[in-house]
């Protein structure tokens, strides 16, 4: 690893040469073009041009993965050889430039004619480069001092029905998930501003049960209003959450981009949730897009403190192996020379979580530095929700203590409930 360079690991598929096709890969997205042009001198190319790391061969195809009209004109028969490039970038190209970062890292590569898949797969960042971004604000130590939470996992939940209710109403099922006994709330990602609970209503509704709960017991519970909107609207609806004493804001990463995240952390001091809707569409290709470890590499150079990573045996497509790897790499250093994990951020499970997926989840990641959101898990418990809550705790009190869920549940009733209400429905 160069202390003056990002490397970027691709898995690309062509019916050429593949270490001439990650040649074209770097000059493309450095210094140059498809071929040496006026002005580009030996000087210029040693001081700006991107460098071919590696190249490993994999697999042959012998059907391409997308279409390609560059080469359907050349009649090129294939095969397809997929390779995994590895090619390191000047930081001096870039600067604390972040959308440009994203562009010279993926950018034209995805049109290049001379491949018919191309993935970016993960980056390598130095540490001094990465200390010219932000870091999170509060990542896995801050959350656990706003939320009081000092071990184990941080329970939560998404606000349901995620559309439709008014302002009030909402306020009112906050306050049920408060005595719940949950650690954190959020709301859906298709509740933002809407006419039926606008976020000048519904915020001031929703912290002031979230106040009177911690009036009651001492806890504050952690509410990510999602406020994803144009940047000056943003700002002004993180303004009023921390006058009305929140501690997070909630956005949608892909719909708002880099630079507007980059405006709002540098804006707010609350917790930054990162949620990833959408992430689909750039991943779901084995051959095509981005994978998470890349993505949440970018990502994080906004200061976000919590990233969604789905949730294992969920109700979404994604691989669970893809989800141990992202909830793994979110906890890491970012920087590949970093000391320690200061700039980890606490990875988001969700998607069809409840007690019964309590187990994987520890078997594959090890630690409780993590969220587990819980919709229907903790609504839909036949005894209510606050059984729902104790379910899940029960569960991570066994599995943390060596016990299956069946052991603990003889004794404890939410748990046993759960296991027989939910794993019939599984």
């Amino acid at each position: 690893m160069h202390a003056d360079r990002i490397e970027a690991t691709y898995l690309i598929e062509t019916p050429l040469a593949p270490a001439k096709v990650a040649e074209v890969m770097a000059g493309e997205q450095s210094c140059g073009t498809f071929t040496r042009v006026h002005g580009e001198t030996d000087d210029l190319r040693a001081r700006a041009r991107a460098i071919v790391e590696s190249v490993e061969k994999l697999e042959v195809a012998e059907t391409p993965a997308l279409p390609n009209t560059w080469l359907e004109r050349q009649r090129n028969p294939g095969p397809w050889q997929r390779a995994r490039v590895t090619i390191s970038f000047p930081t001096a190209n870039i600067g604390a430039n972040l959308p440009t970062l994203a562009a010279t890292v993926a950018g034209n590569l995805y049109d290049l004619g001379e491949v018919t898949g191309l993935r970016l797969e993960s980056l390598r960042i130095p540490q001094d480069y990465r200390a010219q971004f932000d870091l999170p604000r509060h990542g896995v130590a801050g959350t656990r001092r706003l939320t009081g939470v000092a071990d184990g996992p941080l329970v939560g939940s998404i606000i349901k029905p995620n559309v439709g209710l008014s302002a009030e109403e909402t306020g009112e099922l906050v306050g049920t998930l408060c005595a719940a006994g949950l650690d954190f709330i959020k709301d859906d990602e298709i509740c933002a501003d809407p006419a039926h609970a606008p976020l000048a209503q519904r915020i001031p509704a929703v912290m002031d049960r979230v106040r009177r709960h911690q009036d009651r017991t001492g806890k504050h519970v952690m509410v990510a209003f999602n406020i994803t909107d144009e940047t000056d609207a943003m700002r002004r609806h993180a303004d009023l959450v921390e006058r009305e004493g929140g501690s997070c804001i909630m956005v949608s990463l892909n719909w708002c981009g880099y630079s507007a995240v980059q405006t709002l952390r540098r804006h707010s001091g609350l917790a930054l949730h990162g949620h990833r809707n959408g992430f689909g569409a750039l991943s779901r290709h084995p051959l095509l897009g981005i994978g998470f470890d890349a993505y949440q590499a970018l990502w994080r150079l906004t200061g976000v403190d919590h990233m969604h990573v789905h949730g294992l045996n969920g109700k979404f497509a994604q691989p669970d192996a893809e989800v141990i790897e992202g909830a793994r790499a979110c906890l890491a250093p970012l920087a590949a020379d970093a000391a320690d994990g200061s700039d980890a951020v606490m990875p988001a499970f969700s998607s069809g979580q409840w007690a019964g997926t309590v187990p994987v989840t520890w078997e594959a990641v090890g630690t409780a530095d993590l969220m587990f959101m819980s919709g229907g898990g903790i609504m839909a418990h036949p005894d209510g929700p606050a059984a729902g809550v104790r379910s899940i705790r029960q569960a991570w009190d066994a599995v943390r203590a060596g016990r299956t869920l069946d052991e603990a549940a003889a004794g404890q009733s939410e748990l046993r409930r759960s296991l027989d209400f939910f794993g019939k429905k599984g």
